[in-house]
């Protein structure tokens, strides 16, 4: 008979080894490598097999690309047009979607009202390997989700009786609540390993495929933000949702890492109410503020996939009272405000570097991409200065190390949003040129000139 190996696999991301240690050597977690005995594959005989493949097998059937015939891919509406839009405009039959986000911050919850909705017209199964049934029909009665008699509950942890009961169940779509709280009796690891959760995933992959059945998973997130389990479970899945938002704020995020059949990046958003999640239809409004004028504010347009959000900053400069000033951000990426604070300093000669310099998006917004730039600089400086931005003003450009205001990607379309806002001045990049009816545009090359062209009067 041949021998067990023992191997450990590492938690976080996946890497085997031979020999344990206290921190793993690929990623450099501590306490993170778990111990899976392993048997290599056999035939009926008992022989170890081969891995090669035999000079007797049949070579495979490779086709031109260009001989494949194209297949359609339907689509079924969830009943939120918000996770349409992140779906790529709906869910597609055979995928396998995977859904990551804090404790608390309403996975279950939107799965639960989607269940709901999309039990109205075919079969649905929710395996709850997390909670009770009866828990589930309490969230159901606070939610105030009308029950419909195609919704189908299981209470199990068992893979191999969850498989079962989708062969004899067959459903449309499959919600499993969550990955690691399944398990494989024959895997010798506990629920939650690498091995658990990267062979449960390849086993579901399977079932949604042969069967066509759309699969939605729940997957932990670690401390980090990043998801729990080998990250194998991001490359079997089709999608890859995360659900974001502040504990303390009421709006929720829904943002498309990866998709394989739509555009990436894609958000949706939400806002929690006491009857569950509710779609919000007009972002843009949620994230500008009460657009009180006051100094230190300014409006930029991100861009979220191909979705525009108008974003009011706010910054505030104030004389510090340390040896060292200090620099603080919520929303916007913190190196990337130390930058502009040094342009500001190096080129503009504001004497940043003995100030505490704070900057905030209104709403909690992560705004990650450079097209905010601009709109920092000029809400730092008109903060300093304490004076107002020109009202109904937007700012839109990439800040250069040297000075220079740079082009950004989908201008045309963020200029729209703030036109249907009712913004009347947008300053834009100079290399770029457009014109949008019912906005005076005032292309800039330098931070200075941006500076000169947003800032009004003193505030009194």
């Amino acid at each position: 008979m041949p021998k067990a190996k023992v191997l450990y696999i590492c938690r976080e991301c996946g890497a085997e080894s031979l020999q344990y240690f206290g921190r793993c050597p690929s990623c450099g977690q501590w306490n993170t490598l778990d111990e899976q005995v392993t048997s290599p594959p056999t035939t009926e005989s008992g022989t170890r097999r081969s891995p090669r493949r035999s000079h007797l097998a049949q070579p495979l059937a490779a086709k031109p690309l260009a001989a494949i015939e194209e297949q359609a891919h339907p689509r079924s509406l969830s009943g939120f047009s918000e996770l349409d839009r992140v779906l790529g405009g709906g869910i597609v039959v055979g995928s396998l979607v995977l859904v990551a986000g804090e404790p608390g911050i309403g996975k279950s919850t939107l799965l639960l009202q989607m269940a709901a909705q999309l039990a109205t017209r075919q079969r649905v199964l929710y395996v709850c390997a997390e909670e009770s049934g009866e828990q589930v029909k309490l969230r159901s009665q606070r939610l105030a989700v009308a029950v419909p008699e195609s919704l189908y509950l299981l209470a199990e942890t068992d893979l191999e009786i969850i498989l079962q009961e989708l062969a004899h169940l067959q459903p449309q779509l499959v919600i499993i609540d969550s990955i690691q709280a399944v398990y494989l009796p024959q895997l010798t690891a506990a629920p939650g390993s690498v091995s658990q959760v990267r062979e449960g995933t390849a086993a579901l992959m399977r079932l949604a495929k042969r069967d066509h059945i759309s699969l939605f998973i729940v997957g932990h997130v670690t401390k980090e933000g990043a998801i729990a389990g080998p990250k194998v479970l991001e490359h079997l899945v089709d999608t890859v949702l995360y659900f974001e938002g502040d504990r303390f704020a009421s709006h929720r995020l829904v943002r498309a890492v990866k998709n394989r059949f739509g555009a990436s990046q894609e958000i949706g958003v939400f806002e929690m109410s006491a009857h569950g999640l509710v779609e919000v239809t007009n972002p843009s409004a949620l994230f500008l503020g009460d657009r009180d004028p006051a100094p230190g504010t300014a409006t930029i347009v991100a861009c979220e996939g191909t979705r525009p959000l108008v974003v009011e900053l706010q910054s505030l400069v104030s004389p510090t009272s340390y040896p060292s000033p200090r620099r603080t951000t919520t929303g916007i990426e913190y190196n990337r405000f130390l930058q502009i604070l040094a342009v500001l300093e190096k080129r503009l000669g504001v004497p940043l570097s003995k100030l505490d310099a704070y900057v905030a998006t209104s709403g909690g917004l992560t705004v990650a991409e450079p097209a905010a730039d601009l709109g920092v600089a000029v809400a730092v400086v008109a903060s300093f200065r304490d004076r107002w931005v020109q009202p109904h003003t937007v700012i839109i450009g990439e800040v250069g190390l040297g000075g220079q205001v740079r082009a950004v990607s989908q201008l045309e379309l963020r200029l729209r949003e703030a036109a249907k806002l009712g913004f009347r001045r947008a300053i834009i990049p100079h290399s770029q040129q457009c014109a949008i009816a019912g906005l005076e545009m005032y292309p800039v090359s330098r931070v200075a000139d941006a500076i000169v062209a947003a800032l009004a009067a003193p505030a009194p």
